[in-house]
């Protein structure tokens, strides 16, 4: 998969760049590639389509945006979507509380001045964003280019991506006031989805879609690798300790992982501590009572 021109190459395995202990892990810089992967945002990008990320919770799907952002110097915005997000929300809201407060002193003004940029709307165009005397949610660099992460898309009701086709597909709205919202150059969409909800038909048809798998026990050792810095033989018992290495998917999604050794070497626990089973344990969904033996 290496001989085609690559828009985003970065280190399949970067450099350790541990983590300060109370760090956001989303938001750490050392992100775990392979080709696969690299290629389907390499698609999303010389195609200008969003790229929808599939996957078990746990799998590295949300934290991909935001390090895809960093290599390419982007600036980086996103939201989580829930149950009760509507797609208007991801391009703008309207601030009603403060519409209603000044219309009780007599202060009104136009309806449009009212307007809360949404993640797309910034992504899209900073500068009429800014218009709106709202703070730029951007995280990291002032490129003119954006990343944006819509996390969890599949928890938002059924209209929600149809209404989001043409926002995405053409790059641009225009808001209720009939003010056109339009990217100069077009952004890089991750969307990502744990399979909860089936998405619209028309919506997957528009978006490069990729689906994370579950890593391998040498996966999960790259990982903490990366993460932790050189402890090879911690990181392997580890991965014993979630069944035996097949070759196939481990039992255990990275986050459980990565807790799980983080748990070991902060609590001083190694192989053979009385405790090592039911602490590795006690950070996955299995989540077995804690004993003291």
């Amino acid at each position: 998969m290496n001989d085609y021109m690559k828009i985003f190459d970065p280190p399949l395995v970067p450099e350790p760049a541990p983590l300060e202990p109370l760090a956001d892990r989303s938001a750490v810089a050392s992100y775990v590639y392979e080709e696969g992967l690299v290629l389907a945002v390499n698609v999303a990008l010389a195609t200008r389509r969003p790229l929808l990320v599939r996957g078990r919770p746990g799998t590295g799907k949300s934290s991909l945006a935001r390090n895809v952002a960093m290599h390419l110097g982007w600036r980086f915005y996103s939201r989580t979507v829930s149950s009760r997000t509507r797609a208007q929300d991801l391009l703008w809201e309207v601030d009603e509380v403060a519409r209603l407060s000044d219309a009780s002193a007599h202060q009104a003004r136009p309806r449009r001045e009212y307007l809360i940029p949404g993640v797309l709307w910034w992504a899209y165009s900073p500068v009429t964003a800014a218009e709106h005397r709202r703070p730029d949610p951007n995280e990291g660099a002032e490129d003119e280019n954006a990343v944006v992460l819509l996390d969890e898309i599949d928890k938002a009701e059924p209209d929600v991506p149809n209404d989001l086709l043409e926002p995405l597909g053409l790059y641009r709205f225009r808001t209720d006031e009939g003010d056109l919202v339009e990217a100069a150059s077009a952004p890089l969409v991750v969307l990502t989805t744990n399979e909860e909800r089936d998405l619209p038909k028309a919506f997957l048809r528009r978006c490069v879609v990729y689906s994370l798998p579950m890593p391998t026990h040498i996966r999960l050792r790259q990982i903490a690798a990366v993460r932790f810095g050189p402890d090879a033989a911690l990181y392997s018992r580890v991965t014993d300790v979630f069944g035996p290495e097949t070759g196939g998917p481990a039992d255990v999604s990275v986050a459980e992982y990565l807790d799980a050794v983080a748990a070991a070497r902060e609590l001083g626990v190694r192989p053979g501590h009385p405790l090592w089973e039911a602490v590795l344990e006690s950070t996955t969904s299995k989540q077995p009572a804690l004993e003291l033996r």
